[in-house]
């Protein structure tokens, strides 16, 4: 069997936002079931809550405008037209994914709850190695050195 070349589009292996999707409903089940360890935060973070959510998606947005502008697609599955760093790239390499852990530590203020935060390291490795890995090597393939000068700029998370 053929190898898929890397200059077309990454080979992704979750969809992004599934794994933090999974540990909010896992997290609120557990903190729901009686058998369980409570992990509560309590009713007093859930304008922290709010206000982290908010950045989450702000930042979000920010990353499709500016895709649209760059006319680059922000399908993990489909491959990069442009390379971007502008707007949010100019911080981070991952910004959607920066924006998905702000929504998932939001969440967790607003459910009240540690359980979606248990979750994280798994997160962190399946986002690591199921998406941003390929991604990363088909921006490499794709962009040569300009991605390389890119990544020696700018950190992966911030």
């Amino acid at each position: 069997m053929a190898r898929r070349n890397p200059a077309l589009r990454p080979r992704t292996l979750i969809l992004p936002p599934a794994p933090y999707a999974a540990a909010i409903l896992g997290g609120w089940w557990l903190d729901r079931t009686q058998w369980a360890l409570p992990l509560d935060l309590g009713a007093a973070t859930r304008p922290l809550g709010w206000l982290v959510v908010g950045l989450g998606l702000a930042l979000f947005i920010w990353v499709l405008w500016t895709f649209t502008r760059h006319h680059t697609t922000v399908n993990p599955y489909g491959g990069a037209s442009t390379l971007c760093t502008q707007g949010p790239f100019r911080y981070s390499r991952n910004p959607i994914y920066l924006s998905d852990w702000f929504v998932l530590v939001g969440v967790s203020c607003l459910l009240g709850t540690v359980w979606p935060l248990v979750f994280a390291p798994l997160i962190w490795v399946m986002i690591r190695f199921g998406v941003i890995r390929h991604e990363e090597a088909h921006l490499e393939a794709k962009f040569g050195d300009t991605y390389r000068d890119y990544t020696a700029r700018v950190g992966r998370w911030i």
